[in-house]
């Protein structure tokens, strides 16, 4: 009797198992060159940008629909797409894409990809996007302040983006700290996107780059401890 209860226990966990793990295998964080691959792929690729209407308008991906879980439409717009079709979403960092995900999975569709890195890995790699903005700040005007400036520190960001604002109390503290020894220049996805482009660098918002005499010194794709970072650079100068 115990044998047989042990035999249907360990049969409904290896069930469960393999439910959980084809569930969990038709949703993926993937990274740009396969989201784009995938996408490419298609006929009528279904793309999902889960940003806010504001964002949305800024810029995204050519073809994109735009909705999330909070939008007024957010039935209707799902109940157009193809369940039995692949779904690609992004958004700026991976929450509302993640929240959006897992509810189309319940609705049934049966595969959904997520952008990792969101808009910023998209544009930051350069891949084809719309904008109705002309960038404030072009790619040979970058050049040139790291040329004119032995210290530079770019802050590469969107204003939509939580973890961005925190980096902006260090900043001050960096300028008010270094003064004319360190440049800084900050660049929001809202005012220069073509740069974000042209740099083919950016994977994730924000991204952070110090540079002495034109040459990368770090490149950090997150916050870290900027702070701690900058200083173990500048203060041995």
């Amino acid at each position: 009797m115990q044998n047989k209860i042990l035999k249907n226990s360990i049969t409904t966990f290896l069930l469960l198992f393999t439910i959980l793990g084809f569930s969990q295998e038709k949703s993926a964080n993937v990274l740009l060159d396969a989201f784009y691959s995938k996408i490419k792929s298609q006929k009528n690729p279904q793309i999902i940008d889960a940003r806010g209407p504001d964002e949305f308008a800024l810029n995204h991906i050519e073809g994109a629909l735009n909705f999330n879980l909070k939008s007024e439409n957010y039935e209707k717009a799902v109940s157009a797409l193809n369940t039995s079709q692949p779904v690609f979403i992004y958004s700026i960092a991976a929450y509302r894409s993640g929240l959006l995900a897992n509810d189309l999975l319940k609705k049934g569709f049966s595969e959904v990809y997520i952008l990792e890195g969101g808009i910023a890995a998209w544009i930051g790699g350069g891949k084809p996007f719309y904008t109705n903005l002309k960038s404030k700040l072009t790619l040979p005007e970058y050049k040139k302040i790291l040329v004119d400036n032995e210290y530079v520190l770019v802050d590469i960001g969107s204003k939509y983006c939580a973890t961005c604002k925190t980096v902006k109390p260090i900043l001050e503290d960096l300028r008010t700290q270094y003064g004319e020894k360190l440049k800084i220049v900050q660049i929001e996805l809202e005012e220069s996107p073509q740069v974000i482009a042209d740099l083919k660098t950016v994977k994730v918002f924000p991204t952070l780059i110090l540079y002495q005499k034109g040459k990368i010194v770090f490149k950090k794709d997150g916050l870290g401890d900027l702070k701690n970072d900058v200083d173990v650079v500048l203060a041995l100068k």
